[in-house]
């Protein structure tokens, strides 16, 4: 299924749109702060552990946002999908810090900048959380199999510190993919205004580049 959605006036799918806008920020946050790191096997646990924690307000404000318009005419295609990754990621985070992790590992500036402009994307009918959808869940969809078998072999990381990486209710994480590309799709088909889902999306990824700098900075103070 391919659902065209009009972007300067030329019909386009949402999920091409938003992957064309962002392909070169894409490029960029693999190879920036501490996304890099974890992907040249090179971030200690320390420096992980903060990423997760930073992440996970984001990943909330996320799932809140699409509960909240689930039955909205955009949202409705992507509310049927419960691939909530906060609880997954607050197990992690127990797993492997215990359960004062909160006071334990600070949230930076950044982290809580991400989260407040998720929450913002939630407001105004919630059309803009579709590229944030985009760019986490596909994100971990496509990439999430590589990173939790480099984090094994990097960090040597347990099953119990990798739930964030596991959708256990899906048996085929392919045919997820795909079908949740198509439910973007739609949810793009029915956005009020394509064009400010396709900005949100490069302001995603902007989200994240920082959000992986300054992180790597943090850690790299923290153990200095």
């Amino acid at each position: 299924m391919n659902v065209a959605v009009q972007v300067n006036s030329q019909p386009v799918s949402v999920v091409t749109a938003l992957y064309q806008r962002t392909k070169a920020l894409h490029v960029e946050a693999e190879g920036t702060g501490v996304i890099n790191e974890l992907l040249r096997g090179e971030a200690c646990r320390d420096e992980y552990i903060l990423f997760l924690r930073n992440l996970l307000p984001a990943y909330r404000e996320l799932e809140s946002g699409l509960e909240q318009h689930g039955n909205s005419p955009a949202m409705r295609a992507l509310a049927i999908y419960k691939l909530d990754r906060g609880p997954a990621i607050q197990s992690d985070l127990e797993a492997l810090c215990g359960k004062g992790w909160a006071d334990k590992v600070p949230l930076l500036p950044a982290g809580e900048n991400y989260a407040r402009k998720v929450a913002d994307a939630a407001t105004e009918g919630g059309d803009r959380l579709i590229a944030h959808a985009y760019a986490r869940y596909l994100g971990d969809l496509s990439g999430g199999l590589i990173l939790q078998r480099l984090l094994i072999r990097s960090l040597e990381l347990s099953p119990s510190e990798l739930n964030f990486y596991d959708f256990p209710q899906y048996e085929d994480l392919s045919l997820l993919k795909k079908e949740y590309r198509e439910a973007l799709d739609l949810a793009g088909a029915s956005a009020k205004d394509p064009e400010a889902v396709i900005e949100e999306g490069a302001l995603a990824f902007s989200l994240n580049i920082d959000l992986s700098m300054a992180v790597q900075r943090a850690a790299s103070i923290r153990s200095g």
